[in-house]
């Protein structure tokens, strides 16, 4: 009887779940699925679909955009002092309006901006950055580790706090979940503030564990800001004994665009502590002897559209001659398969690299069935060999640059908070396709690969492995 009992109220909450899968999910594939699984096998898809099934982050902006009513003239004010360097129409982005509606700001001139290659680079740039704060830094990673490059970054922020910088660290929980109380002591006991991105927060948010902060942002006072794909930690120096090398790329933006990084913490440090930072300085700096023109675009699932793939697709559009993709994760939606298409309808250079070896099994069987389908009209398909590959890196043309923490995959583009970085200049374009160039020479391009030619266990963990997309 009890068990009888049991299985009638799954089935009501299977039903149940069923009708707010097809009211809330985004995609039609998506919400049938749901309803699928939810009434054939509920005692599994009910508590998967309150943890997984979750479209958008509620919160969020409302509570961004109520507290923004307090700081109307300070914003008035930024816009003021930006309207020098705002760009009005780069080269090479025909569909500008649409990207700026998409950032919900523009390209902003006056940056020098710097290619940052794997970890010891990235690292020392950007303690050299910290070491010359004046006034405050922001530091927000997705992944911080209590290890040796950990210890280091602490020690230099205890250092700086009570020399009288202010230091304010914001990490995700899930990502940075072996963080000892001790550790986080060590901060708080020198005057930094260190808080969790704590996206369970507020009575209706206790199931939103699937939506991560995966931003990897450094700002010093207002003026440098450091964005890309490497976290805190030892094995983005190669040291983990699975993925090594790591190879990884980061960017560096000294100048206005570095307020708009900047922006983005803030927006996060306040859903955190529903608290502003006061203190920080909104006034644009132009970098000396550089005019580069960069745009910081940040996204996520609290956003009205679905930013990072609008985005993605739209600059693919743009292309006319390349497109170059480096990532970890090649798990494209169906517009970006559909910008990919007619790329490649259209004769463009398309290659695209991500890692033989990978830390996600799922991920790299998936993969197969896009990277089959773009090799079969012509992409070139290149597996990178020496070691973990985890850039995140695009090249359009000779036009422009992207560097973030966006990978090619659902996850990115609508469960994560994410950060990006374009910069719209030949020279710099230059720079990154010297680097890819690199990471080609140390790849081995697949010939003539078909999925519908390996072995039927291949396409079996290809295709089942695809099903997962929109969670992997």
């Amino acid at each position: 009887m009890l068990l009888t009992t049991i299985l009638v109220l799954l089935f009501i909450l299977g039903l149940i779940s069923s009708v707010d899968a097809i009211l809330k999910t985004r995609t039609p594939q998506g919400a049938i699925a749901w309803v699928v699984s939810l009434n054939a096998l509920p005692l599994v898809a009910v508590p998967a679909y309150w943890v997984l099934g979750r479209s958008k982050f509620h919160g969020y902006v409302s509570a961004w955009r109520d507290a923004s009513l307090d700081i109307q003239d300070d914003l008035r004010r930024v816009l003021h002092e930006f309207q020098p360097y705002l760009v009005e129409s780069p080269a090479g982005f025909p569909e500008y309006e649409a990207i700026k509606k998409l950032a919900g700001f523009q390209f902003v001139s006056g940056n020098e901006v710097e290619l940052l290659v794997d970890g010891q680079a990235t690292y020392d740039s950007i303690e050299a950055g910290i070491e010359a704060a004046e006034s405050y830094v922001l530091f927000q990673f997705y992944i911080m580790r209590a290890d040796r490059i950990g210890n280091r970054f602490k020690d230099q922020l205890v250092r700086k706090a009570r020399d009288g910088v202010s230091v304010y660290v914001l990490y995700d929980e899930l990502g940075s979940s072996n963080l000892t109380t001790e550790w986080i002591s060590d901060f708080t006991d020198a005057g930094i503030r260190i808080l969790p991105f704590n996206t369970r927060q507020g009575r209706d948010n206790r199931f939103q564990v699937n939506f991560r902060n995966h931003r990897k942002i450094v700002v010093v006072d207002g003026k440098s800001a450091w964005i890309g794909g490497l976290n805190v930690g030892d094995d983005y120096l190669g040291e983990d004994p699975k993925l090594t090398p790591w190879r990884d790329t980061h960017l560096r933006i000294d100048g206005p665009a570095a307020l708009a990084a900047q922006a983005t913490m803030v927006s996060d440090w306040h859903w955190a502590a529903r608290k502003f930072l006061d203190e920080l300085s909104w006034h644009p700096r132009p970098a000396t002897g550089s005019d580069k023109r960069a745009l910081v675009l940040a996204s996520g699932p609290a956003d009205d559209l679905e930013t990072a793939s609008l985005f993605f697709t739209t600059v693919l559009n743009l292309a006319r001659e390349r497109v170059w993709i480096a990532t970890p994760y090649f798990i494209p939606d169906e517009a970006t398969m559909v910008a990919l298409r007619l790329a490649l309808l259209k004769d463009i250079d398309v290659r695209i690299i991500t890692p033989r070896l990978n830390d996600n099994w799922f991920v790299r069987h998936a993969a197969n069935v896009y990277l089959s389908e773009l090799a079969s009209l012509g992409a070139k398909i290149y597996f990178y060999e020496r070691g973990f590959m985890h850039q995140k890196v695009m090249l359009i043309d000779n036009a422009a640059a992207i560097i973030g923490t966006v990978n090619f995959d659902n996850r990115s583009f609508r469960l994560n908070f994410e950060i990006t970085g374009v910069v719209a200049d030949s020279k710099f374009a230059g720079e990154v396709e010297a680097m890819l160039l690199n990471d080609l020479s140390r790849s081995t391009e697949l010939v003539e690969y078909r999925l519908e030619d390996q072995s039927l266990w291949e396409r079996l963990k290809a295709r089942g492995s695809v099903l997962l997309a929109p969670v992997l």
